[in-house]
């Protein structure tokens, strides 16, 4: 290596540290809440059956860990933490090998199956959303106790909060047949419902010092594996369900509305909407444009329906590279596909908290 190519190579290794150290004085800690897209394994901690801490879950994470995360490595907290210079994962608050040390700079207090509505996570016995706003407070006080309350009061003031939650409200609650919801509100009544308790959820943590907000909208949910394969099998063919994927993007712009409604009413308050509905889609209708080449079915098992413990190693047809794959269990997407859609939020949304 010559002269030159060295003294290059060490300048820009030092501008990425410069870079990397300002945005994470700019955002400090990332806090996160919510469901199976970004719970990083507080479910191997409680009593249900919605669990993704065996194998092949997370033989694409560090050291091939399964670590409860529902994919093959890592989840969008994971990517947008290093992306803002903090540590490339966000430890879940209910494993017991990380401390309030490590959660310093960011914790998951998300649980996979959990909604906006209680009736949600009681489906499978997960951590309600009311739970994870009872672990935050319980987390403040320590951190009040390992850093001092100055310290602590900066870092939960200048976090980031990741917000992804709500899909389980609709297709593993009001779209259930066991569910009562159906029969209690319309479609849209549903929408409102929901977007109330999204409110008082914003609200909630706003006073508990949060300042730093990202909402994330529901999916193309009607695009997931499983509901392809429900479609099919009710014998509407082998394509999305339309009908869940406009009523995502309904509540998205219901939700937008309601991200402008807190801005103007909460002094302080920076809440911007994470949008990744398009972007999925363009991977599922376009793959090939992204690298993959499997975009209708998902890497593990047939990839029409297994996810949890019915994704585990004894499957034979589980795929040998997920990076082909934009799905990697048939509700959940690849570490490739969280990767683009991380990219694109650090691009084009988080840029205004820097």
């Amino acid at each position: 290596m010559s002269y030159t190519t060295t003294f290059i190579t060490i300048v820009l290794s030092q501008f990425l540290l410069q870079v990397a150290t300002t945005l994470a004085s700019k955002v400090p800690a990332i806090i996160v809440f919510g469901d199976s897209s970004v719970d990083s394994g507080n479910n191997n901690q409680i009593a249900t059956v919605l669990k993704s801490n065996f194998e092949p879950y997370g033989r694409d994470f560090y050291n091939r860990k399964p670590t409860g995360r529902f994919c093959n490595g890592r989840i969008p907290p994971d990517f947008i933490s290093e992306g803002f210079g903090l540590r490339p994962f966000v430890p879940a608050y209910l494993d017991g090998e990380y401390s309030i040390a490590d959660f310093a700079q960011g914790v998951c207090f998300a649980s996979a199956g959990t909604g906006y509505d209680n009736a949600t996570s009681d489906v499978l016995r997960v951590i309600p959303l009311w739970k994870e706003l009872e672990y935050f407070k319980e987390y403040q006080m320590k951190l009040r106790a390992y850093a001092g309350r100055k310290k602590a009061n900066y870092i939960i003031r200048e976090a980031l909060y990741l917000v992804s939650i709500g899909t389980n409200d609709f297709l593993e609650n009001y779209y259930s047949i066991q569910s009562p919801r159906s029969s209690q509100y319309t479609e849209e009544q549903f929408q409102d419902f929901i977007l109330r308790l999204a409110q008082n959820f914003v609200t909630q943590i706003y006073h508990m010092g949060a300042r730093k907000i990202s909402l994330t909208g529901l999916p193309p949910m009607g695009c997931l594996p499983l509901e392809r394969t429900t479609n099919y099998v009710s014998g509407n063919g082998d394509g999305c369900n339309e009908k869940y994927n406009n009523v995502a993007k309904h509540f998205n712009v219901m939700l937008v509305d309601l991200i402008q409604r807190l801005n103007n009413e909460l002094p302080g308050i920076r809440v911007v909407f994470s949008d990744a509905y398009d972007l999925l889609l363009q991977m599922i209708t376009k793959p090939s444009s992204f690298g993959f080449e499997v975009a209708s079915v998902a890497c593990c098992g047939t990839g029409l329906f297994e996810l949890g413990y019915l994704c585990d190693k004894l499957s034979p047809l589980t795929c040998t590279d997920a990076s082909k794959f934009v799905f990697w269990d048939a509700f959940h997407v690849t570490d490739k596909t969280n990767q683009i859609i991380s990219d694109f939020l650090m691009k084009y949304v988080f840029p205004q908290f820097l």
